[in-house]
């Protein structure tokens, strides 16, 4: 029997098409007679719009419309906003009244023949507002928020008071905003009562179910096709406005329409991290062990949407500690709606707590990973549930001989290599593991190739080769044999792309729809004239390599399961499976570990920060394809540089308009700023899961990567950044060496 290809480095199946340009993305669709749509933006951050006057732009050439609150027709709010394929992203549809909520909002849209033409009209429409103060900072906020979850266990309080070792300190990660390299669009084409949508989502389903009940259209009459993603990193889980515009316009004027939202609107119409203020304080006794975690997180959110950040959401699980408490509180100001972003809320909780954890370790005179390991939790305190698989402790003993960790003396500036000092930092990483329902189709093709089909999507995470390989475990046929067909609602359901559950969702469905053809592709063989199988009992025959054979024999001996079906003079045979949660998912606490272990290079001289080397060792369940595997954790490791050393958007305090709303201000990793990288995985199938035991991956290499950072930046200054990003001029203010 041929290898199986699962955990190998297989070539991505959608690589071709999109290194040669031949991938469509959402706005790229040739569509006949399509006409475009610019989006009209507020520029106050609260108030009421008092007049639109639209006179001159209606009147210049090829201008189809302009719509407002006051002259489109209604769209509808969903029924059950937060819950799956009905979740829109702000619950306010676009142009439902007159007043404005945060500075960038759309209060109208300029429809014409040409872009040039619609982006001519927008700039003529001119629109007048009652302004009114917004609240663009917490601290404009007098009152104290309420609080809007709470964990606690033991008396946290009372033990961080009477505990001899004590760390009390505020951390602050500042706005976020996804920035994928493409940006949102949708293309909106009717045809009479039905309507089909070009889109860039990360949850084909969802965004069906919410434009049919935004839309008021029957679900069956809405269509949405998303075959490739420029990434989303959460920005694209739900629908936003834009959405609804083009479906909108292009019902009005009864031709296609294309909205493509500018990379200055994307920093305000469609979400961000929200800044994070996280007070965190250790108790614990002089040797190392935790006694009291009292974790205390606050974010701002928009005034039409309470989004949480949950950065509270790994304190009570990952140390073991007899007393916890966790709270978050919300703050509604006049900015852009919040929302997901890779790795919510784990991403900023636990910089803030990795960070704490390192500030015991020196307080401590303690090595940082030893601390952790005193501290190691054998089962969830937070649940009493044991862990699904865990192998943790062993992320950090195989990094640390790995990375050269016992090489590290713990003085600050003490290492050094030529004129650079060197600092080491390590970080702790985690999410949780999931797995929810989805449905797949399985079809054998008498030319020799299967297709495998899911309306689910690939955001450029690996997705069309995962279920490929699952489909060639199965049956043997080679991958290059196999056509995936993703990003379409009208294939069988499938799951979005977020919080890291596609892969453990999808592949059961696949893997049972595959099991279910070769079942009906048996019965075939024995009832088909001419085949060697004919007469025999179906349950002793398999198939492998793509043969069907006698159980127990060389797959050699069988014939190729196309001669079967030529024999049958059939086209094709198919089938479909529907598939749910992990079966004993209530009985575990699922989650995927790791470590992070980064060398940073301080020279003082000319005042240059730079990451040299970073190693990231993973226990993330089994590692379907090796090659999109290590792609996504070096990714994340990429963007948790950026995180930590260069992103923030900066909002001007008057009105939250951002101020540097382009790539030449708001800053990301480039090639430049990328060290040389590496990532282990451990590869330990997670018995609870599901059959293949793969837990999903492409959140967890970002948390842990800012603390990891900051630990090394302080081993190498002395200078403890406890506010991202980590700017040179910080380090030059306070440094120590």
């Amino acid at each position: 029997m041929a290898a199986s290809v699962v955990g190998t480095a297989v070539t991505r199946v959608d690589g071709r098409v999109k290194v040669t340009g031949a991938a469509r993305y959402a706005v790229d669709h040739p569509i006949e007679g399509v006409v475009y749509g610019v989006p009209i933006a507020s520029t106050i951050g609260s108030g009421k719009i008092t007049a639109i006057d639209t006179s001159v732009a209606e009147k210049m050439p090829g201008v189809l419309a302009i719509l407002h609150h006051g002259n489109c027709g209604p769209l509808f709010r969903t029924a059950s906003p937060f819950e799956q394929d009905s979740w829109m992203s702000e619950s306010r549809p676009p142009f439902e009244d007159d007043t404005v909520y945060y500075y960038g909002q759309f209060v109208a849209l300029a429809v014409a023949n040409t872009f040039e033409q619609a982006l001519d009209a927008a700039s003529h429409v001119k629109i007048s507002y009652r302004e009114e103060k917004p609240l663009t900072r917490m601290s404009d906020v007098a009152e104290q928020p309420p609080v809007r979850s709470r964990y606690a266990r033991g008396d946290a309080e009372s033990a961080y008071n009477s505990a001899p070792m004590k760390i009390d300190a505020t951390y602050i990660t500042p706005t976020e905003t996804h920035n994928p390299m493409e940006m949102h669009g949708t293309i909106a084409v009717w045809n009479g009562d039905k309507v089909t949508l070009y889109e860039t989502t990360q949850g084909v389903m969802n965004h069906q179910g919410v434009m049919s009940q935004t839309l008021g259209v029957p679900i069956e009459d809405v269509h949405i096709i998303s075959p490739f993603v420029g990434s989303g990193f959460g920005g694209k889980l739900a629908p936003w406005p834009h959405s609804l515009l083009a479906a909108m316009a292009a019902r009005r004027v009864n031709r296609p329409v294309k909205v493509s939202v500018p990379r200055s609107l994307m920093f305000t119409t469609v979400g961000h991290r929200p800044l994070t203020e996280q007070r965190v304080r250790l108790g614990a006794t002089e040797d190392g062990k935790l006694m009291a975690i009292v974790h205390e997180a606050k974010n701002p959110t928009s005034m039409i949407v309470d989004f949480m950040e949950r950065c509270t959401g790994p304190t009570p699980m990952i140390y073991s500690c007899p007393n916890v408490t966790a709270t978050e509180q919300l703050v509604k100001l006049n900015i852009g709606t919040p929302c997901p972003m890779r790795g919510p809320g784990r991403t900023p909780g636990m910089y803030a707590l990795d960070s704490a954890m390192d500030e015991l370790a020196v307080k401590l005179n303690l090595d940082p990973m030893e601390v952790r390991l005193r501290n190691y939790a054998e089962k969830d305190e937070s649940s009493n549930l044991p862990f699904s698989s865990k192998h943790l402790r062993e992320c950090y003993q195989t990094g640390a001989e790995k990375f050269g960790w016992s090489k590290r003396t713990p003085g600050v500036g003490s290492m050094r290599d030529g004129s650079e000092i060197l600092g080491w930092g390590m970080g702790t990483a985690t999410w949780d593991a999931y797995r929810g329902g989805s449905q797949a189709r399985v079809r054998l093709s008498a030319d020799g190739r299967a297709r495998v089909s899911c309306a689910t999507q690939d955001i450029g995470t690996g997705t069309y080769t995962v279920v490929a390989i699952i489909v060639s475990d199965k049956t043997g046929i080679p991958v290059e044999r196999i056509d995936a067909v993703l990003g379409d609602s009208s294939l069988p359901p499938g799951p979005t792309s977020g919080g890291s559950a596609a892969t453990a969702t999808v592949i059961p469905a696949v893997a049972a729809a595959s099991m279910n053809v070769i079942g009906e592709l048996l019965k075939l063989a024995v009832i088909t004239d001419g085949s060697p199988f004919n007469g025999a009992d179906a349950t002793t025959l398999a198939m492998s390599s793509g043969r069907v054979h006698k159980k127990g024999d060389a797959p050699e001996s069988g014939v190729p399961f196309e001669q079967l079906l030529k024999l049958r003079r059939v086209a094709a045979l198919e089938a479909e499976a529907k598939t749910g949660g992990a079966p004993d998912e209530d009985k575990y606490s699922m989650h995927s570990f790791g470590a992070h272990f980064v060398e940073v290079g301080w020279d003082p001289g000319i005042a240059r920060l730079r990451v040299r080397r970073t190693l990231t060792v993973m226990d993330a369940g089994r590692i379907i394809s090796e090659k999109s595997g290590r792609n996504q954790i070096l990714g994340a490791v990429v963007m948790g540089i950026g995180m930590a050393m260069l992103e923030e958007t900066i909002y001007d305090p008057r009105n939250a308009k951002p101020l540097n709303n382009n790539y030449a201000d708001y800053l990301v990793a480039t090639n430049a700023d990328i060290p040389e990288q590496e990532c282990i995985f451990l590869d330990y199938p997670d018995p609870v899961i599901g059959e293949y035991g793969a837990r999903g991956i492409g959140e967890i290499g970002l948390t842990g990567v800012a603390s990891a950072l900051t630990m090394a930046t302080y081993h190498a200054t002395g200078v403890r950044v406890r506010d991202l990003p980590i700017r040179i001029e910080k380090l030059m203010a306070n440094r120590a060496v």
